[in-house]
């Protein structure tokens, strides 16, 4: 009986682990319901999880260690952060494309994601400065693809600079998507890079309709340079109602938010 303890717990630790990894952040309520177990058991795991340096405790829960909002995460790390939500969301936005449309999509996990559910159309064209999607699409027969040129950035894999901009501002995007690093009601849509903003910024300006597409996360984060306000885009795709001064914002303006629905975590 002593072994049977230490065993189940290790393994109750490793779910919650798992379901923060989803989320990014998590209650005590939620493994409480998601666990089967008592309060007093998951403020003892979630204790146990941050002294080994897993997490970080918070008032009623837990967050992640490793999403720091100062530092910019490379694609190849955050790409399974949040999956289930992000790709609730592609699929929300890839269903507001239809045939004939021209799509434009920035860098970024989610509208990668993007990318994989557009395959599954026919005569569409995506617009993108993004290698990494470029790639996915490369095999579509039912898609044409335009990849703009410029100089890689390697966290993102997005082509950025003056030859990225002038394939950008000869170009009419239908419905663009665009992947954000924060977003907060005073500084609007922010990414970690200058050049990115300035590709982000001029794709925006180049769509009949835009939408920003975010997990919950995002909001309330603002990173190091702005590339639109929030009432520059034609609403929001996101996994949750955005709460706050976001939420108040885009209530107050009339900008639709589109929330995805996301599988319950197992």
């Amino acid at each position: 009986m002593s072994e049977r303890g230490p065993n189940k717990g290790d393994k109750r630790r490793e779910r919650i682990m798992t379901m923060l990894k989803r989320q990014g952040k998590i209650t005590i309520q939620e493994i409480i319901d998601a666990l089967h177990c008592s309060e007093a058991t998951a403020r003892r795991d979630l204790d146990s999880l941050a002294r080994q340096g897993s997490l970080i405790r918070t008032i009623g829960g837990a967050q992640l260690d490793h999403l720091p909002a100062s530092r910019e995460i490379p694609f190849h790390e955050k790409k399974q952060l949040l999956l289930l939500e992000k790709e609730a969301i592609a699929a929300k936005a890839a269903a507001m494309v239809k045939p004939g449309d021209v799509v434009g999509l920035t860098g970024g996990t989610t509208t990668y994601l993007i990318a994989k559910a557009l395959k599954e159309l026919r005569g569409i064209t995506v617009v993108t400065n993004a290698v990494n999607i470029a790639m996915e699409l490369a095999d579509c027969d039912g898609i044409q693809l335009v990849l703009t040129g410029g100089v890689m950035r390697q966290n993102s894999y997005e082509l950025c600079g003056p030859l990225a901009e002038k394939v950008v501002e000869g170009l009419n995007i239908g419905i663009m998507f665009a992947g954000v690093d924060g977003v907060t009601a005073e500084q609007g849509l922010t990414t970690y890079s200058e050049q990115e903003a300035v590709i982000a910024r001029l794709m925006l300006k180049r769509s009949v309709s835009s939408y920003a597409v975010f997990d919950h996360t995002k909001v309330g984060r603002a990173s190091l340079f702005s590339f639109a306000g929030l009432d520059a885009v034609s609403g929001c795709v996101t996994d949750r109602q955005p709460e706050g001064e976001v939420g108040r914002y885009l209530e107050e303006r009339g900008i639709p938010v589109y929330v995805a629905e996301t599988a319950a975590v197992p």
